[in-house]
């Protein structure tokens, strides 16, 4: 990011500059985070300035989400606390979605922390499901422009700052460049007036209807989904939700080309607003006290173990995401393997803005492994996903943008763990899977049959702390 800094003659910038210099000693970094929707890894290859970012920083290797569903996704994003901390384990009704959050923690996130500690915050583009324009301006956020069912990337509506705007269909009303536009505006002027500021671009690209913007519809002729070991092919013991489901057809094959063709065009529009940010970061003066960070709520199986289009399961193509890191003091072209979660991004948040942490995340900052490599004390050693299926939780809503068939994966109600090496799945109805991934990477080998009592019983106990566990120390104590 040292790369991004540009001088300037003028007394404006020298200004700005003396501020943002000031600013940054004071380890109150600004923070641009870019968190796609549904964004898996299989996509990385077609968005260079992803590329670009992390070789001027660094990539987390085992970064995982608490579960591979939209709304508690984000809930976790926002609060650093497990679903079973937020009560947030669904899309809608009871168990989910924005009303549920509302109710429960929405006094109590990073931008309420950052708000009250002197920074501008500003969110732009999806919130969470539920949320409609005419829900207003949430706390904790100083600028908004915030969007509800907007999808299909054109006429739909944003609260802007409490009044709500109509867009249509042409070219200039595509949602992912409207944001991109007033991130710029929000940027230049947060460096006019010396202020940090912690701004998130919500993207709803490249969930699905998979709208590209005009000029990359016709991108990539002829590209096909990838295919791993895994694609069309249920592991050796697959649980009944999934061994139940028939092969893909040679038509929802050709579908799933189709799809993630324009998944493909749909993240070029994200890939360039990146570009466009950093550039706009560095013509301000400010990029040299800015880290700007790249995620995904959740990942996507496209054929993958025979499912069809979703997300929902504990398999890594559906928890596993991008977390890119880059800016002053973070180190370079550098990947790091320790485990990391979306719990961590509020305290790391809390940490690059020299707040002391709130104390009510589950997670860790992660401003240690940026900077030096090292955690600042013991570190996890399991992450926790947790996920409600339809058999515990009310039916997805009729609108709910992630209602899946059996055939896309409606995993019944888990908890999974997992290390580096190696996931175990504990389904409600006692259900198990186990997959060693140093040697089976696809996870096609499900031995948790094979397991001794001994190993299932550690493993059951792990889960059972997890569950349970409140706070960053108990959550990582947890882990051992």
């Amino acid at each position: 990011m040292a790369a991004l800094l540009v001088a300037s003659s003028t007394a404006c910038t020298a200004s700005r500059s003396s501020s943002a210099s000031q600013a940054a000693s004071a380890g109150r970094m600004n923070v641009v985070f870019v968190l796609a929707d549904d964004l898996s890894m299989n996509l990385l290859p077609h968005m260079p300035n992803v590329q670009a970012l992390a070789k001027d920083g660094t990539t987390f290797t085992n970064y995982t989400v608490t579960d591979s569903l939209c709304c508690p996704s984000r809930s976790s994003i926002f609060t650093g606390r497990y679903p079973h901390n937020t009560g947030v384990f669904t899309n809608s009704g009871k168990d989910g979605g924005f009303h549920k959050f509302q109710q429960t923690q929405e006094m109590d996130t990073i931008a309420t922390t950052l708000k009250s500690n002197g920074y501008r915050t500003g969110f732009m583009g999806k919130y969470l499901n539920e949320y409609q324009p005419v829900d207003g301006v949430r706390p904790g956020w100083t600028d908004w422009a915030t969007g509800g069912n907007a999808y299909a990337n054109f006429n739909y509506k944003l609260n802007e700052n409490g009044a709500i705007k109509k867009y249509g269909s042409k070219p200039e009303d595509y949602l992912t460049t409207v944001v991109q536009n007033k991130a710029v505006t929000f940027i230049n002027d947060a460096a006019r007036r010396s202020q940090p500021f912690l701004l998130e671009i919500a993207t709803f690209s490249p969930h699905g209807p998979y709208t590209p913007a005009p000029q990359d519809k016709n991108l990539f002729p002829g590209m096909t989904v990838p295919q791993t070991s895994a694609f069309n092919r249920h592991p050796r013991n697959a649980p009944s939700y999934l061994a139940a489901n028939d092969p893909l057809t040679p038509q929802e094959i050709s579908t799933l080309n189709g799809i993630y063709r324009k998944r493909a065009q749909s993240v070029q529009s994200i890939d360039r607003m990146i570009g466009t940010l950093r550039d706009t970061l560095s013509k301000a003066g400010i990029a040299d006290h800015t880290v700007v960070v790249f995620s995904s709520d959740n990942g996507f199986h496209l054929g993958d173990h025979g499912l069809n289009i979703g997300k929902q399961t504990a398999f890594s193509t559906d928890v596993h995401v991008p977390l890119v890191v880059a800016g002053p003091g973070i180190r370079t072209n550098t990947t790091v393997d320790q485990l990391a979660e979306n719990i961590d991004l509020r305290p790391t948040f809390e940490g690059l803005a020299g707040i002391t942490s709130s104390g009510t995340a589950d997670g860790t900052s992660l401003v240690p492994l940026l900077r030096t490599g090292k955690p600042a004390g013991d570190w996890r050693r399991l992450s926790l996903i947790e996920h409600h299926g339809p058999k515990t939780s009310e039916p997805a809503a009729p609108d709910d943008p992630d209602k899946q068939n059996s055939k896309d994966g409606t995993p019944p109600t888990y908890t999974a763990i997992r290390t580096a090496d190696w996931t175990f799945v504990q389904y409600l109805d006692g259900t198990r899977e186990y997959y060693d991934r140093t040697t089976d990477p696809d996870e096609m080998n499900n031995i948790a049959a094979s397991l001794p009592a001994e190993r299932v019983q550690a493993l059951q106990a792990s889960i059972k702390k997890m569950e349970a566990c409140k706070g960053s120390t108990a959550c990582t104590t947890a882990t051992r």
